[in-house]
Formats: structure tokens, C-alpha cells, sequence
């Protein structure tokens, strides 16, 4: 490989360190007397100079390179030379111990330590002109690669667009090119989107409103704040909206750069664009993506869900957690403006709640309540609000999770709930959302009813007295269902269907034959009454979705 093509990393100019590494730099043995923390400035230019005052030509990121015979005897003078390159932002001092010194002055050596500039020595002759051209090569070569990387940047920004991508999407694309963690925040600085690199979401998360409100606003893309983010604002319809903010690195000594600026400029660009074309508001995008994370455990870490989460404005620490299923009816044809109303009804009564749909008819909510206040009691103030903004809906919960990891499980309960919930079941007086304690044997089976050993144990203990229905107009199995309704008691199943007992008793023994059961054993008489709870179940209408389908017993993330 040539000289030309040696320095450090792509993506940014070579720096102090870099050049000193060139064999044509290194064959003069050179030596860091002062500045090594300033290493990695970037080198823009080389000078060479023999000038008493090579600072009213140089422009600022220069490598000065230098015999050491224009320095001035006297220190003041050594110390206005210094003084001098150090304000004008030269990168380095590279002086020659060859011709006039053989060791750096100590007033040179003390200057440069005071004004923070890098003096670097060379104890063996090298070849000014060739360093100047290799570093030259290496410098354009560098500002061509940016120029083909910046052009890559902006298509592949402008194909996001004209894609229309969301906002994961275009985020996802800005930390890939960066290789820094990059956040979409709102106005009121809740976190909506954050695209971890080199860190995870729990640390670019941590404490994040009290942090973005220690950065202050701006009107382009710039640095500002105590951390050092590049942030740049977000528009939708003309005004300010929120804004995207790019992390520094983990890495000390890794500065913005001017690629960074614009990989955030076409980030924002890309983002106001998308916010005009999107209707849904990205808050409830972000909700949705938070809930179906939790649900299905796609976190990386606990601390990366409560951090996300908190940085949605939910409460993750000290709470309890509760999850809550709305299965929308049929006639529910706008699941969205349903999902939009049930967030405002819940913002009005100060619930603290993730909200979002987890499938085409289900929306999800997930509570954060005190430990101290009755869950029941909040799941029924949840539940009103969903009835009155979706009438007709089914509304189920989930036992408490004491702990943000536990969600899943509370959402997992919620659905086995739903799944087992009959269509216009009724409720006991004073609750209208159905829980756990709600399943018994006729909603287990209801929920089981599509499972072919369900179907086969119905089939087989109570096919034959259908068949014997179905062909002869009978009705054995009323007077079955009513014999094992009254607990195997002939007089009060005889009562009950307004029959003579002499006609119940002949039925009776009909079903005896055609079952081959005897109904005076208790453990057959059972098995036979679970047997025609499983064919009700079987019969009930499942609840559809609209575009046909049933519901989903646990929604997938591409609900």
C-alpha cells in the first residue's frame, strides 16, 4: 500500500498522530515534547515555513514545519511565535533538530505547553517537500472520499423519502451511517424513536427529559448542551415540532464531524417530510411499538424497557403494572380513530398509560398505577372509558406485575381472558372488563374450543345421541342436559322440562343405550356434562375480524 492511502480511519482528515506515523515522517525519529493529548487534531494543510511570523499566512489546522531557524533568540519573542501559530488554531509544531538546535529550547518547550499547542522534534534530517506532498495526497484524497460520501448520503436519504419510511426506518439509516446513537423527541421531550450504536437504550436513555431540557433548542443543526449533542429541529406544517439528536460517541476524542451534520440535516429533512405524509401521529406510533416490544419480549435488556419506557413518560420504578385487552366489535370499522379516542379520553383523566393497537381489532393498554391503589378499581375506570369511546367492545385484564419485566406476563393473561370470553357474556353487577377469576369450565372450553382433542372428546362421548337427533327429530339432548343440569335428580329434571317422570325415565334409558354410559355413576354423568359444554362452545359464533379470521390468541409483531 502507498504512503498516500496510510492515515487513520475513513471518514475523517488525517490527523497530528496520523501524519507522524508516515514512514517519511517516522524515518526522522520524531518525538512528542508537549501536546500529546492534542494528537488528534485534524491536519488540514502542511507549511513549511522559515519565517519569523508564519501566522499571518497560515488559515487554522496547518502541520508547521520548521528548521527551527526563524525562532527568536529572546524568550518573549519564542513566546509571541507560539502565542501567535496557537491563535490562529495551527495543529502542530514540528521542528528539525538538525541544523541550529539539537535539543528543543526550553522557552519554546514552555510556550507550547502553556498554549496547549503540540511540539513534536525530528533528531535525524527529512525531506520537507516530500512530507508536504504525501500529507497534500492524503488530504485531498480524504476531501474527494467525503465529497463521494456525502453524495451517498444524500441518496440514500432521498430514496428513504421517496420510499415514504417512518421514522424507525429513516433513524435506523442515520445511526448506520453515523455509527452514533441517534433520538426523535417531541416538543415536550418524551423520546418516540432511538436508534442505539456502540450503547444500548437504557444508557442513551437514562434521565432523558431532565437531559433534553439541559440542551437548549436551536435553529440548525448544532452542538449545544452540557453532553455536547447535535441536534437538529423536526417541522411539521411550519413549525417546530421536536427535534432529532445524535449522541456523542462512547469514545473519547471522537469530535462531530462535518459528515455527521449532514447525515442530522437530511435525518431532519427526511423526518419534517415524512411527518406531512404520515397521518398518524407519532406518538401513538411510539406507543404502539413500546407495547408490542413489551408484549413480545423484544427488549434486550429490563433496564432497556424501563428506560424506553420512562423516556415515554411512563412511570417505570415504583409502580404497578397492568394490562388491559379491548377487542373492538365488527361494526368498529375505524380501529385507528377508536385507538385515537381512546387516548384522549385517557390523557383527560390522567391515566398514566401506553396505548396502542397490538392487532387490526385489538388495542392494548398497559397501566402504571401506585402500589397503594387498587388495580381493580383502575381497570374499571379504563374499561368505562373504552366502552364509551367503542361501544360494544370486550374489555379483559391481566393479574398486576409488580414489575415493568412482568408486563408480558400481565398482557399474556389478558388475552387467555379474551380468548376465553364468550360474545355478550355477562358480567357480575358493578364491573364491565372480565379477568382470570371469571374463567370456569364452560369459558376454558370456549377458549379451547378449536383444539382437536376438544372436538374429538365431544364428538365421541355425545356423536351418537346427535346422530340419533338429527335423524329422528328427537330432543334426547335437552332431556340429557337437563337431567345432569338438576345434578342427576329424575323428579326435578322432569319438572323442569314439563315432562311425566315415566317419559323422562323412558328417555333416559334410551341415551343409556345409544351412549353405552350408565347416568347413575357420578364420574360418567361429569364427563358427559363436560362433553356438552364443549359442544356449546363449539357451536358459539367466534368473534371475527373484519376481512374475515378470528382473533388472534396472542397478537405478532406484524399485527
Amino acid at each position: 500500500m502507498s504512503e498516500s492511502r496510510q492515515p487513520g480511519p475513513a471518514g475523517r482528515s488525517p490527523t497530528v498522530a496520523d501524519v507522524l506515523a508516515l514512514p517519511v515522517v517516522a524515518s526522522g525519529d520524531p518525538r512528542v515534547v508537549t501536546g500529546a493529548e492534542h494528537l488528534g487534531r485534524p491536519v488540514r494543510w502542511v507549511h513549511v515555513t522559515e519565517l519569523t511570523d508564519p501566522a499571518s499566512f497560515l488559515k487554522g489546522g496547518e502541520l508547521v514545519l520548521t528548521t527551527g531557524m526563524p525562532l527568536p533568540d529572546d524568550p518573549a519573542g519564542v513566546r509571541r511565535y507560539v502565542d501567535e501559530l496557537a491563535a490562529v488554531g495551527a495543529a502542530a509544531l514540528v521542528i528539525e533538530l538538525v541544523r541550529r538546535y539539537h535539543r528543543p529550547p526550553d522557552a519554546l518547550v514552555r510556550a507550547c505547553r502553556a498554549r496547549g499547542l503540540p511540539l513534536v522534534t525530528l533528531a535525524r534530517d527529512v525531506n520537507f517537500l516530500e512530507v508536504t506532498q504525501v500529507v497534500h495526497t492524503l488530504i485531498v484524497g480524504h476531501q474527494a472520499d467525503a465529497i463521494h460520501r456525502t453524495q451517498r448520503v444524500h441518496e440514500a436519504f432521498t430514496a428513504l423519502t421517496l420510499r415514504g419510511a417512518g421514522p424507525e426506518e429513516v433513524l435506523r439509516a442515520a445511526a448506520e451511517m453515523s455509527g452514533r446513537t441517534v433520538v426523535l423527541e417531541n416538543l415536550v421531550h418524551l423520546a418516540l424513536v432511538c436508534e442505539p450504536s456502540g450503547t444500548t437504550v437504557r444508557a442513551a436513555l437514562a434521565d432523558w427529559e431532565r437531559r433534553s431540557r439541559t440542551t437548549p433548542a436551536t435553529d440548525r443543526a448544532g452542538v449545544s448542551g452540557p453532553e455536547g449533542w447535535l441536534a437538529a429541529p423536526v417541522e411539521y406544517q411550519g413549525e417546530r415540532w421536536g427535534r432529532v439528536v445524535m449522541l456523542p460517541a462512547a469514545l473519547p476524542g471522537r469530535v462531530f464531524g462535518p459528515e455527521d451534520v449532514t447525515v442530522l440535516e437530511r435525518t431532519a429533512m427526511a423526518l419534517t417530510i415524512a411527518r406531512l405524509t404520515r397521518p398518524t401521529p407519532w406518538e401513538r406510533t411510539a406507543h404502539r411499538n413500546a407495547l408490542r416490544d413489551l408484549v413480545e419480549r423484544r427488549h434486550r435488556s429490563p433496564g432497556d424497557a424501563r428506560a424506553r419506557v420512562a423516556a415515554l413518560g411512563l412511570p417505570a420504578e415504583h409502580a404497578r403494572f397492568v394490562a388491559v385487552l379491548a377487542d373492538l366489535p365488527p361494526s368498529e370499522r375505524d380501529t385507528g380513530a377508536a385507538e385515537a379516542r381512546l387516548c384522549e379520553e385517557l390523557t383527560a383523566t390522567g391515566a398514566r398509560a401506553l396505548v396502542g393497537l397490538l392487532s387490526p381489532t385489538r388495542l392494548g393498554v398497559l397501566l402504571a398505577l401506585r402500589p397503594s391503589r387498587p388495580w381493580r378499581e383502575a381497570v374499571e375506570e379504563v374499561s368505562r372509558t373504552v366502552l364509551d369511546a367503542a361501544p360494544g367492545a370486550t374489555v379483559s385484564a391481566g393479574a398486576p406485575a409488580e414489575d415493568l419485566a412482568d408486563a408480558a406476563r400481565s398482557f399474556r393473561e389478558a388475552a387467555r381472558v379474551a380468548e376465553a370470553t364468550e360474545p355478550g357474556r355477562s358480567l357480575p353487577p358493578g364491573r364491565s372488563f372480565h379477568e382470570r377469576s371469571d374463567i370456569g369450565l364452560r369459558r376454558l372450553l370456549y377458549a379451547l374450543r378449536d383444539d382437536l382433542r376438544v372436538q374429538d372428546y365431544a364428538e365421541r362421548l355425545l356423536g351418537p345421541l346427535l346422530d340419533h337427533d338429527a335423524r329422528h327429530g328427537t330432543d334426547l339432548v335437552a332431556t340429557l342436559r337437563g337431567y345432569l343440569d338438576a345434578a342427576g335428580n329424575k323428579t326435578e329434571a322432569a319438572r323442569s322440562a314439563g315432562l311425566s317422570r315415566e317419559t323422562v325415565y323412558q328417555r333416559l334409558r334410551i341415551i343409556e343405550r345409544l351412549l353405552g354410559r350408565d347416568l347413575e355413576s357420578g364420574e360418567q354423568r361429569t364427563e358427559l356434562h363436560v362433553a356438552l359444554h364443549a359442544v356449546d362452545a363449539l357451536r358459539a359464533s367466534p368473534r371475527t375480524r373484519p376481512g374475515g379470521g378470528t382473533d388472534e390468541f396472542f397478537p405478532g409483531p406484524g399485527s
